[in-house]
């Protein structure tokens, strides 16, 4: 535990006696962030790039195969097509709606 306070205290020695150059350091720090700021907006107008043009970023996924099966998906469009048939007759006058409420 006292490795630990006598590097705090140096580091207040050291700073303390520490000259103070504010001219550097605001060079320094606007000097950093200019560099990742060109980073950003580079990294953001390749990307848009990369999209723009259609690839992918990063790997392609991989091909899969369809996940459903074409006698199913008939079979799905047959039931549709049913029910629209049915409403057809509904909206045509073939099936009469007992309205409950009259």
């Amino acid at each position: 535990m006292t490795m630990f306070t006598d590097l705090i205290a140096s580091l207040k020695r050291t700073r303390a006696r520490a000259h103070q150059d504010a001219v550097r350091d605001w060079l320094i720090l606007v000097t950093i962030s200019s560099i990742a700021l060109a980073g950003i907006i580079v990294w953001n107008v390749w990307a848009f790039d990369t999209v723009a043009s259609g690839r992918a970023i990063g790997s392609s996924a991989p091909k899969v195969a369809p996940i459903f099966d074409p006698v199913a998906l008939e079979a799905v469009r047959k039931v549709f097509a049913n029910r629209a048939a049915e409403e057809a007759k509904y909206i045509s006058g073939v099936y009469r709606y007992a309205d409950p409420s009259q």
